[in-house]
């Protein structure tokens, strides 16, 4: 008799001080690492606007179910599924344009949401699950936490707005870890600024405790600092467990690796680094393998998003993502890294020098006419 399939997202409210509420929402499913599903994502969104318009809710906290992980990334499976089915057929994939219209709509709402939000970024937090972490009031790592948009490897790239967020990093260290998919621990989240708070993850029962001693008031702006003020107490007990940050420790040597005028003069620098730092050497040896096609779309968004708006990135996220499942890399990426896990994608093209500027403009192409962008209404 099989088990019965998990709820995809446990959605709580815990009693807390002044008659004030607690609103907890759990990423729950630990056997794709709370992969963020359509399902997910359709049971939180609205649960936020429900919770944006309750009084007596003062913060709200977002997690992933288990220790591993707090989100693995977007349900990449299910997109590729979407993508072979709807091949040969015009237009913009219904499926896919669903999934990620609704997940940058989350992922929007996160970012402007009018109370706080404390995201428990411990363990895995890759690609979507940046997405939900980085927009959120009161970021939140631990000594666990294992950070990257590895889009390069599936032959997509860092959406959810990473050419908004990855140009807010220190240097050019935003453009390499979106080349390389270079691994990020908690003190490099800290360091690039996309967590504020490092914390001992074994401290979040004890957290959740005190988030419901706190006296919570009806001001947004009054529960904030209250927020910011109990997370800088539990990160004042975790200073020495934090890691030594690589972005940091080599912040020279990745200046000097991306410091270019094109992209081929950029890759060219990465994967030819001959240094001995073996977190360096494994960032070359992926860009060497990821998707040439996946390179040219960072570097051209990056260049593109420099005076959009958050709003403006995340419609332009869409028009690259669905162009992208009208092609071949992403599904084969998808094929290579998590349905057969060879780990020998064939891309097309399969090198830098065969990437076309034609071919980058294709992936910019509206699919709708004039303003009928589904995310036409953000901002």
């Amino acid at each position: 008799m099989s088990s019965p399939t998990p709820i995809p997202v446990v959605l709580a409210e815990l009693d807390a001080q002044s008659g004030m509420r607690i609103g907890v929402a759990t990423l729950n499913s630990e056997r794709s690492l709370n992969a963020l599903s359509l399902d997910m994502i359709r049971l939180l969104d609205p649960q936020l606007q429900k919770w944006a318009a309750d009084p007596r809710i003062a913060c709200i906290v977002l997690r992933g179910a288990g220790e591993k992980s707090f989100c693995a990334g977007g349900d990449v499976r299910s997109v590729r599924e979407a993508i072979i089915a709807w091949r040969g057929q015009p237009g913009p994939n219904p499926q896919a344009q669903a999934f990620f219209a609704e997940e940058y709509r989350l992922d929007y709402r996160i970012h402007t949401y009018p109370k706080p939000i404390l995201v428990w970024g411990s363990g895995i937090v890759m690609g979507g699950g940046l997405g939900l972490l980085v927009g959120a009031s009161h970021r939140v790592v631990t000594e666990t936490s294992r950070i990257a948009m590895p889009e390069i490897n599936i032959g997509l790239f860092p959406d959810v707005a990473g050419s908004w967020f990855l140009p807010r990093m220190p240097g050019r260290t935003g453009l390499f870890s979106a080349l390389t998919a270079a691994p990020l621990n908690g003190a490099d989240a800290l360091f690039s600024g996309l967590a504020e708070y490092f914390l001992h993850a074994a401290d979040y029962d004890m957290l959740v405790q005190r988030l419901t001693a706190t006296p919570w008031t009806s001001d947004a702006t009054t529960n904030h600092i209250a927020l910011s003020k109990l997370l800088r107490q539990f990160a004042d007990r975790a200073n020495a467990a934090k890691p030594i940050s690589n972005l940091r420790t080599l912040a020279d040597e990745i200046e000097r690796l991306t410091d270019g005028d094109t992209l081929a003069e950029v890759v060219a620098s990465i994967t030819s680094y001959g240094g001995g730092n073996a977190w360096l050497k494994q960032a070359a040896t992926t860009l060497a393998k990821g998707s040439p096609t996946s390179a040219a779309l960072i570097w051209e968004l990056l260049r593109r998003a420099k005076h959009m708006s958050l709003a403006e990135v995340f419609q332009l996220d869409l028009v690259v993502a669905l162009q992208c499942c009208a092609r071949l890399d992403f599904a084969e990426g998808v094929r290579a890294v998590l349905v057969d896990k060879d780990h020998k994608p064939q891309w097309t093209p399969a090198s830098i020098g065969e990437v076309s500027e034609k071919w980058i403009m294709e992936h910019f192409a509206n699919p709708w006419s004039e303003g009928d962008n589904p995310l036409a209404s953000l901002g």
